[in-house]
């Protein structure tokens, strides 16, 4: 059995995997990392392996810990990938989208992937159908939008995001925020699908991320949702580098 760890900045993500079923998975806080490992172990002994990747900084003490039950992997720049990684810097092609890229060779082998991953910031990347990842773009996610609008200029407040669209036309300042980001960032991720659409024939698009929820029933692109694809692509690094 597998276990993979997906390390944000307060919170970390937990996977457990049967070979390529994910058997189980939590969050846990990073200060209560310890007492979920041990909640994980007990409940799958036969854990034998760990990857970890982090896009929180240093894991050094996660590294340790889990090191007291299993052999661990770190996922970097120098992993062996099972597709062909044509980024012009590799070195600073973040985990989170090399597992990412790695889910959509590894579950769509042969075909045009793109994957959107949204979370504080909305990733795109795309594999193609010759199992090459070519890259793709980078935006501020929902949370983001509203707290650049705040805290770069003097009197728009800080809102959270909503799960209702309101009209386009806002009549109020809260609701031409509201309007500006949430209709705003649906037109984006369509406009984008469309783009990857014109280019790349039977194109297969994978929503994933926290804030996957509010664009999954919202785009007009047809698109398969999926919030556990970024543990089933570290997973599947796992496997691969096994061998």
């Amino acid at each position: 059995m597998n276990l993979v760890v997906d390390v944000g900045n307060t919170r970390i993500k937990l996977g457990v995997f049967d070979r390529n079923g994910l058997v189980e998975d939590q969050i846990s806080h990073r200060e209560n990392f310890l007492e979920s490992i041990k909640t994980v172990f007990n409940s799958h002994p036969k854990i034998k392996r760990a990857l970890v990747a982090s896009v929180g900084g240093e894991v050094k003490n996660e590294i340790q810990v889990l090191s007291l039950f299993c052999k661990v992997h770190v996922l970097d720049a120098q992993t062996k990938l099972p597709f062909k990684n044509s980024y012009a810097s590799p070195q600073s092609l973040g985990v989170d989208r090399i597992a990412l890229a790695a889910g959509a060779y590894c579950s769509y082998r042969g075909k045009n992937v793109l994957v959107i991953d949204a979370g504080t910031c909305i990733t795109y990347d795309m594999v193609n159908d010759y199992g090459e990842y070519l890259g793709g773009a980078i935006s501020p996610g929902l949370g983001l939008r509203y707290k650049a609008m705040h805290e770069h200029t003097a009197s728009l407040p800080l809102l959270e995001p909503q799960n209702e669209l309101i009209d386009f036309i806002g009549n109020t300042t809260e609701n031409c925020m509201h309007s500006g980001v949430l209709n705003g960032v649906l037109q984006e991720v369509d406009g984008v699908i469309n783009q990857y659409n014109a280019r790349f024939k039977d194109l297969t698009v994978i929503l994933t991320g926290g804030d996957s929820h509010f664009f999954a029933k919202r785009l007009k692109n047809i698109i398969f949702a999926n919030s556990k694809f970024l543990l089933e692509g570290l997973n599947h690094l796992l496997e691969y580098n096994k061998q």
